[in-house]
């Protein structure tokens, strides 16, 4: 018994001793095996599949860890042009969906007017498109609209712009797209209320365009006032005084 006794106790000896060491190894495990953000980039991998031909076709991915400065232009292209009702359009039309012998929430005013250059003499298009009432403010004696529509002008491409359109003050939309020279376009328009809702000036803050705007766009504007018309040249589509192909 007394030998059983003595070869227990060393044994349990032997465990308490061998404690320690196992405990340092599990508390310097956490630092062996932690996990560290990496901050260093991605670098772009080309890789490569092989088709069932024995064709291989390559493809590249891009990190998302760190994506790269966008390449889109952020150079500001300035452009003013005239919108002008000459009340030969049939334009605007006023649709009373709110059903109310006043302006109310849901009537719709789908619109084309002529556009001009910022001189007035050369017609580039028309716009094209429709305010949704939003609110009547008697008080302020106009409305507020959301508008959506498009300068279309000709061989020159199309602008869309989007924003408030408020008919008792100057107001600021978004420059949402565009073909043509215009593609790629974002950026703000000014709209400057001139006669409501026959005159109107637009200044343009453009970005994203792949080049300058042309000459013929970039004029001196005629300080806008109510009294503004187009040249008779441009007001009758003249060789010469319009843009190439203008939209009509």
């Amino acid at each position: 018994m007394a030998t059983a006794s003595s070869t227990i106790l060393k044994s349990n000896n032997s465990i308490v001793k061998a404690l320690p060491t196992a405990t340092s190894a599990i508390a310097a495990a956490p630092d062996s095996l932690s996990f560290k953000n990496s901050t260093t980039p991605l670098p772009f991998k080309k890789l490569s599949t092989t088709a069932a031909s024995g064709r291989c076709r390559s493809f590249t991915v891009k990190s998302q860890i760190n994506p790269s400065e966008s390449s889109r232009p952020t150079k500001v292209h300035e452009l003013c042009v005239y919108e002008i009702n000459e009340r030969d359009r049939g334009s605007p039309a006023y649709l009373r969906l709110g059903q109310k012998p006043v302006n109310s929430l849901g009537d719709l005013v789908p619109f084309t007017n002529k556009v001009y250059s910022a001189d007035l003499q050369t017609r580039l298009g028309i716009t094209a498109g429709i305010c949704i009432l939003i609110k009547n403010m008697p008080e302020k004696k106009g409305d507020r609209y959301e508008a959506i529509y498009s300068f279309h002008l000709g061989d020159y491409g199309q602008i869309s712009v989007q924003g408030a359109y408020l008919t008792m003050e100057d107001t600021y939309l978004s420059v949402t797209g565009g073909t043509g020279i215009f593609a790629g376009a974002y950026g703000q328009v000014k709209l400057q209320q001139l006669v409501f809702p026959f005159k109107l000036f637009y200044t343009f803050y453009l970005q994203g365009l792949a080049g300058d705007l042309p000459a013929e766009l970039l004029v001196t504007p005629v300080t806008p006032s109510p009294a503004v018309e187009a040249s008779a040249a441009a007001k009758a589509t003249e060789k010469g005084a319009t843009c190439p192909n203008f939209t009509d």
